[in-house]
C-alpha cells in the first residue's frame, strides 16, 4: 500500500510539472514523448515489479566518460572487440537504467560478436532506479535534448568511419529506433524490443538502417495495432524492416521481470544477433 501511495504522489507531481514544460525539442512531440508520457499511466508504472537485487561479478567492460561539451561528458559502460574494428554496437536501457541488467546484456553482445565495440549509453547520467517509483521519475524528469546530445557525442567517439547498430528495451527501444532517425546513414541496423515506434513520417524518412522489432502481443500500451502502423509508415517510405510479435506482456524478455518469457527471450535475441551479424 505505502508503494501505491508513492506511485500515486509520483504521477500526481509529474502531471503538475509537465504542464508548465516546453516542448522545443523534436522528440517532446514524437515517440519519444509518447512513451516517458506512460509514467503517468498507473497501470503502466504498476506493471513493472521490482527488480530481483542482482550484481554482475565479472564485467567484460568498463565503466568510462566520454566528451560532450566543453566541461561537459557523458557516462557509459564500454567493451573493447578483441579485434581491430570499426563496428560499434550502442546499447539503450530500460526505464531502470543503467543497471548491471544492462551490462550483462552489453556483455553478452561482446561475447556473440566479438568483432565489435559495446557501448551502453547511460541515458541518465549516473541515476540508477530500484524501485518503480524510481523508475517513472527519473524516465519522466529525462530531458530528450540531453539524451539526444549523448547519442550524437557518443557517435562522434566511435569515430567518423564507424559502423553503428543499436539496441534497446521498453524506454531504451524507442531510443534505439530515434537514433536510427537522429545518426542517419551512419546506423546500419537497429534493434528495438518493445518500445514505442517513430510515428512522425518526417523522422522515419532519416532512417537509412534495417529495423528489427520485437514486440509482445500482449502489450497493453505498444500495441499490435501500434506496431502494425509503425510496419506500414516504414514500408511506404521504402525502409526495411521486420517484426515479430510474441504471445507475451510487456518486458518479457528482462530475466528479472516476473513475465519473463526465457524460451522467447532466447529465440528473440538469436533473431537479433542473426540480424547484427548480416547488417552490421
Amino acid at each position: 500500500m505505502k508503494n501505491l501511495f508513492s506511485v500515486l504522489i509520483i504521477l500526481a507531481t509529474t502531471n503538475i510539472v509537465s504542464t508548465g514544460q516546453s516542448n522545443s525539442s523534436c522528440c517532446q512531440a514524437s515517440s519519444i514523448k509518447a512513451f516517458t508520457d506512460l509514467a503517468n499511466d498507473l497501470s503502466f508504472v504498476m506493471s513493472h515489479e521490482e527488480l530481483v537485487p542482482f550484481k554482475l561479478k565479472e564485467p567484460k567492460g568498463q565503466d568510462i566518460t566520454f566528451l560532450v561539451d566543453v566541461g561537459e561528458s557523458g557516462k557509459g559502460y564500454y567493451i573493447k572487440p578483441k579485434t581491430k574494428s570499426n563496428k560499434w554496437i550502442f546499447v539503450f536501457q530500460e526505464w531502470w537504467g543503467l543497471n548491471d541488467y544492462i551490462r550483462l546484456q552489453a556483455d553478452n553482445l561482446s561475447d556473440s560478436l566479438t568483432d565489435v565495440h559495446v557501448l551502453a549509453i547511460d541515458l541518465y547520467d549516473g541515476r540508477v532506479a530500484t524501485t518503480r517509483e524510481e523508475a517513472s521519475t527519473y524516465m519522466q524528469g529525462a530531458s530528450p535534448e540531453r539524451i539526444e546530445k549523448l547519442i550524437v557525442s557518443a557517435s562522434d567517439f566511435s569515430g567518423a568511419n564507424s559502423r553503428i547498430g543499436t539496441i534497446g528495451w521498453c524506454f531504451g527501444g524507442a531510443w534505439s529506433n530515434k537514433s536510427a532517425a537522429l545518426l542517419s546513414n551512419k546506423v546500419t541496423a537497429c534493434v528495438m524490443y518493445y518500445g514505442m515506434p517513430i510515428k512522425d513520417e518526417s523522422q522515419i524518412k532519416q532512417i537509412t538502417a534495417p529495423v528489427l522489432g520485437i514486440f509482445a502481443d500482449k502489450d497493453g500500451w505498444i500495441t499490435p495495432k501500434v506496431v502494425s502502423e509503425f510496419k506500414n509508415l516504414m514500408q511506404k517510405n521504402g525502409k526495411s524492416i521486420e517484426t515479430y510479435g510474441y504471445n507475451n506482456d510487456h518486458a518479457f524478455a528482462n530475466p528479472s521481470n516476473p513475465v519473463y518469457d526465457k524460451e522467447n527471450a532466447e529465440d528473440a535475441w538469436k533473431k537479433s544477433i542473426t540480424f547484427f551479424r548480416k547488417n552490421l
